[in-house]
């Protein structure tokens, strides 16, 4: 699967820089079908092909960077790849938050 779409590489230029927003857009989101890794994108930058993003699911979660071509190489289990969520839309981190620990709370 292709992770960077023109449409998204327009979306992410109109949004721009969001590096000092305190309640970022969400603009794309990227998981792994067989675990529990999961890419939410709040940049992107086109020339690199890097994005900036928070990261959940692995370790510990955090905001950081990363690379859109390294996470298509990625080869998983039964021929899959890293995917994107196309049925994702837009939201603002908070809410993606909320959503977590709504989730957290009724599986507890």
């Amino acid at each position: 699967m292709k992770l960077m779409t023109k449409e998204l590489e327009k979306r992410f230029a109109e949004i721009g820089d969001q590096s000092q927003v305190a309640d970022p857009v969400i603009v794309a989101k990227f998981f792994n079908p067989c675990g529990s890794a999961t890419w939410y994108a709040t940049e992107y930058d086109a020339e690199n092909q890097i994005c900036f993003g928070y990261v959940t699911g692995m370790a510990f979660d955090e905001w950081g960077t990363f690379s859109i071509p390294e996470l298509e190489s990625i080869k998983l289990p039964l021929g899959l790849g890293i995917e994107r969520d196309i049925y994702f839309k837009e939201k603002r981190f908070n809410e993606l938050i909320k959503e977590h620990e709504q989730d957290n709370n009724r599986e507890h």
